[in-house]
């Protein structure tokens, strides 16, 4: 269970309605970020030994659950948290039919149910760029609760160069993201990657470690 949730301010019931409708409205299969392959920077990270195998890690937004079944397979504990009921049902059925050992719950990343320092590694594969610009800061403090100290944590966000009129409203610049979580988090390693190299559209996507100690004072 969650240490002092009632602290802690969920999504809003407006919010949870729109991704509720989301899943139960359209295959997961035909929704635009869906792919049933791991995610590129998740694949590189385990590569580099940025993530490790044998570790518990946490994908926050998991959707259907390509990354999380990735993860399970090669060797981690691995878990995803979703707002939205229908991918969460999608994502333990898939598991079930690959015969993949991955824990899926229905759960609020501005809210979750789970002990503090519960994770060795987090994934983030789209959802902090969804949420109200004003709840970055509350993502932050709870994505580091759950993450142990120097965890790893793997984020990618869609850019703000990409200006395709699909794709979500807010799309952070790498100093708005810095600006919600570098108070908590060390930023290990940062990449753009414009849209026409692969697949997708331009995005970021950084390396970052729990920090130990409160971020240092300004010089």
């Amino acid at each position: 269970m969650t240490e002092g949730r009632s602290s802690r301010r969920g999504s809003s019931r407006a919010v949870r309605a729109r991704w509720t409708a989301t899943y139960e409205t359209t295959p997961y299969q035909r929704l635009p970020w869906f792919d049933p392959d791991p995610s590129p920077q998740v694949v590189e990270a385990l590569r580099q030994h940025f993530l490790t195998p044998g570790g518990t890690v946490l994908d926050l937004g998991c959707g259907a659950g390509s990354n999380v079944l990735y993860l399970a397979r090669e060797g981690f504990e691995a878990h995803g948290v979703d707002l939205s009921p229908g991918a969460i049902r999608a994502a333990t059925e898939r598991a079930r039919s690959d015969g993949v050992k991955a824990e899926f719950h229905v759960g609020d990343v501005l809210s979750l149910d789970y002990r503090a320092a519960r994770f060795d590694g987090l994934l983030d594969n789209g959802c902090f760029h969804t949420l109200p610009v004003g709840r970055r800061r509350d993502y932050a403090r709870e994505a580091a609760r759950v993450l142990r100290p120097e965890g790893s944590f793997v984020l990618s966000w869609i850019a703000r160069e990409h200006v395709s009129e699909t794709g979500p409203p807010h799309r952070p610049s790498l100093a708005e993201v810095a600006a919600a979580l570098e108070e908590r988090f060390l930023f290990v390693r940062t990449s753009f990657h414009a849209a026409g190299e692969g697949n997708g559209p331009s995005r970021y996507v950084a390396w970052l470690r729990r920090r130990a100690t409160p971020q240092p004072p300004r010089r």
